[in-house]
């Protein structure tokens, strides 16, 4: 089901793009990241693993059809405080995360907030360290002419990765060029100094990592495996994993599932 939800968050008015499907347990709460949109998880309806589970995937504020009053205000404690003011609109008090990119990323710091509501927590490549937003740096430091946004599609266009070309296509259509700046400084401020290992590793709930076969040089993955958190590499994949293998995305975030959350007992949902 689609819905619009009016919101007001730190003085912003909000419309926020969601869709959700009902159920009596705990619901998955999908997080797209930067350039992509709810619509990268409606697939769950196809999946049979998933079939009757209760999801709720909405466009962040500055991208898909979300609106947003000021797009200037957006950073990532906003998209924190519009993820808490979503599920509560939502009436959802615990529910499993999932998080890509930017998605991942205000999925950690919601959970770090408030640990006791989040059930697991599949992190896509979210950022954990300076080294996951060294295309965000380079163009917030470049002096050449133009645009952030524009710099960044720029560098996107030209790269070799996976998807890349796929994923540059749809950005001028999914992201608010106003919001981008105030975004992407946002990152690499917690990337240099939020802690977010740290963060990520003091978690309670069970947590995955999953990324492309690109990503497989991550400097922090033992790090990750040393302290009890699943990693699921995706074969013929990068940054954007459930674009250029969503089958093998999706069978991970399945198994993942049913080995962690399966002997829950539902718990009723108003939806």
């Amino acid at each position: 089901m689609d819905e619009q939800l009016r919101l007001r968050v730190q003085g912003v008015n909000l419309k926020i793009a969601a869709t959700h499907r009902g159920g009596t347990d705990e619901p998955i709460v999908f997080m797209h990241g930067f350039g992509t949109s709810k619509e990268d998880y409606t697939d769950i309806t196809q999946r049979h693993e998933f079939t009757g589970r209760a999801f709720l995937a909405y466009d962040a504020p500055g991208c898909g059809a979300t609106e947003c009053a000021d797009l200037g205000a957006i950073d990532v404690p906003f998209l924190v405080d519009t993820a808490r003011a979503v599920l509560d609109r939502a009436g959802i008090g615990r529910y499993h995360l999932v998080g890509h990119s930017l998605g991942g990323l205000t999925a950690l710091l919601l959970a770090h907030r408030e640990p006791g509501r989040v059930l697991s927590f599949v992190n896509i490549k979210g950022t954990l360290a300076p080294e996951d937003c060294a295309p965000t740096r380079h163009v917030l430091s470049n002096q050449e002419p133009g645009e952030v946004f524009t710099r960044f599609m720029d560098l996107v266009r030209g790269g070799q990765g996976y998807s890349s070309g796929l994923y540059a296509a749809g950005l001028p259509h999914k992201v608010r060029r106003g919001a981008v700046p105030s975004i992407f400084r946002s990152v690499v401020e917690l990337a240099d100094h939020g802690d977010l290992l740290p963060k990520f590793l003091s978690l309670p709930c069970p947590r995955m990592y999953l990324y492309g076969e690109e990503c497989a040089s991550l400097s922090y993955l033992p790090l990750l495996d040393a302290n009890g958190v699943e990693l699921a590499e995706i074969p013929h994949s990068g940054h954007l994993p459930i674009y250029s293998n969503p089958v093998a995305t999706w069978k991970r975030i399945a198994e993942f599932y049913a080995r962690t959350v399966s002997q829950r007992i539902p718990a009723a949902r108003r939806w």
